[in-house]
């Protein structure tokens, strides 16, 4: 009978939209704990506007907009390319699945010497496009570059996205033997649920005169680094370090007291390689501080990889 459930659910899922990208800091694994920590004004109805602000791959955007009843919602992320994939995919899906499609077909058809040629060319013309690309407005220029943000990251090593301090898109090509480059019916079920969102980019302040007491935001920033080899917050060319941390530990306190939202928030828990490490514990004391286990997939040595704990910070 648990196994019929449990098929029951996965099948459900399958049904409903997902992330389209793989995202440093995904929290598609995290789902199934995340979703205990949601305030309960949330399933009770209570809540009709929903904020993503680093919103990354939109794990659990993609999880509250499909399973609860949010009249509105606001996703934004500083990573331009980022945002306009998400707007290309919401306006523009046929146009995108054509440019995919023609790409999937041109790759998977050729060796594995052509692949590398295709991979590195595909980089090549997507960071040469980066020096004076208008993000800003949708055009066919725009599905061709979004074309290549989700060409790259289906088939470069982990699905990482990391820029170097030039901004350059530098992660090598992966090995994968049949990647999907083109789910054309993933990308129209995000295009159905993307017309309920405003999508914006810039940085997490951005939507505050949206922001009242029936609003539930979640903040996912980039994590604080636990060892020197674990730091990928410099995805949007932009470093998040320690006052980026305290800087945002007093917008969630104003989300808290002016805005009397129900704030959620991520990051990494310091205490996995240092027990007397309490910089958040401090940040959110007012708050309550949960921890998660997660597994850490990213890391350059294999023996580093493994089950650790993340926080979760509420204020409900």
């Amino acid at each position: 009978m648990k196994q019929l459930r449990e098929s029951k659910i996965v099948k459900q899922n399958k049904n409903l939209a997902k992330p389209f990208l793989k995202w440093v800091g995904g929290k598609t694994q995290l789902l199934g704990q995340l979703q205990q920590f949601y305030p309960p004004e949330l399933k009770a109805g209570k809540i009709d506007k929903y904020f993503e602000l680093f919103v990354g791959g939109g794990a659990v955007f993609f999880d509250i907009i499909q399973r609860f009843s949010i009249k509105t919602a606001f996703i934004a992320d500083i990573n331009q390319d980022l945002i306009l994939a998400y707007k290309v995919i919401r306006d523009r899906p046929q146009n995108l699945i054509e440019i995919l499609s023609k790409l999937q077909e041109g790759y998977l058809s050729s060796n594995l010497e052509e692949r590398a040629n295709i991979f590195y060319q595909v980089r090549g013309n997507y960071n040469q496009q980066r020096i004076d690309f208008d993000n800003q407005n949708l055009s066919q220029e725009s599905i061709k570059r979004v074309a290549l943000i989700i060409f790259l990251n289906k088939t470069c090593f982990n699905g990482l996205y990391r820029t170097n301090k030039e901004g350059d898109f530098n992660v090598p090509m992966g090995r994968y033997k049949n990647p999907t480059i083109c789910n054309s019916d993933n990308i129209l079920k995000v295009s159905h649920v993307l017309q309920k969102a405003t999508i914006l980019s810039g940085n997490y302040d951005i939507y505050n005169q949206f922001i009242d007491d029936k609003s539930f935001i979640y903040l996912d920033p980039p994590y604080r680094p636990i060892s020197q080899t674990s730091s990928f917050t410099a995805y949007a060319k932009s470093g998040f370090n320690d006052a980026s941390q305290i800087k945002l530990s007093q917008y969630y306190k104003y989300l808290d007291e002016e805005c009397q939202a129900k704030v959620m928030l991520s990051n990494s828990d310091p205490q996995n390689t240092d027990s007397q490490d309490v910089f958040f514990d401090n940040l959110y004391s007012q708050y309550n501080i949960h921890r998660v286990t997660a597994s850490r997939m990213v890391n350059s040595k294999a023996m580093n990889r493994g089950k650790i704990t993340e926080l979760l910070i509420t204020n409900y």
